[in-house]
């Protein structure tokens, strides 16, 4: 059962997008620690510092950093629990802000063929806000499915 609110709202977001390539390129898109340096800043004019380092293994971890300079520095720490390639992955994820703030929450992404594509599906849960969520859905993840889009258009070009 998925965690809510007072007034009842899950604290969960699911959200999907179709992605122009296989599930196996998407898949590498999303975990290959060179190619997320290219998509992370695909869409910026100026990207500032991004660091990603990927272990891709069960109970391994992916760590990015990114912001504009060293003191507005985002870091995210996954650890991988579930690694299905190039079906599923399963992560708990830690979020450190430059104010401080930090917070974790539980990822599923699933890979499914698509007739023009792969479909990839988000479910991430634990937020503590409806805010918080809303933000995660409208801007960070939708940035990321844009970012990895451009980026498999890129290549396939």
């Amino acid at each position: 059962m998925s965690e809510t609110t007072e007034t009842g709202i899950p604290i969960e977001l699911r959200m999907s997008r179709v992605l122009p390539a296989s599930p196996d390129e998407v898949f590498d898109a999303y975990t290959d620690a060179e190619k997320q340096k290219i998509w992370f800043s695909i869409l910026d004019e100026e990207p500032g510092i991004v660091e990603i380092e990927v272990d891709l293994r069960v109970g391994g971890r992916q760590t990015a950093t990114w912001g504009p300079s060293r003191d507005q520095l985002f870091v995210e720490t996954q650890t991988f629990l579930v690694i299905d390639r190039p079906r599923r992955l399963v992560t708990t994820s830690t979020g450190h802000g430059p104010d401080g703030d930090s917070m974790t929450t539980d990822i599923e992404v699933t890979f499914e063929p698509h007739a023009d594509g792969t479909l990839m599906t988000v479910v991430q849960s634990g937020f503590p806000t409806p805010g918080i969520r809303d933000f995660f859905e409208q801007t960070a993840w939708n940035g990321a499915f844009d970012r990895i889009a451009a980026y498999l258009r890129s290549v396939a070009s």
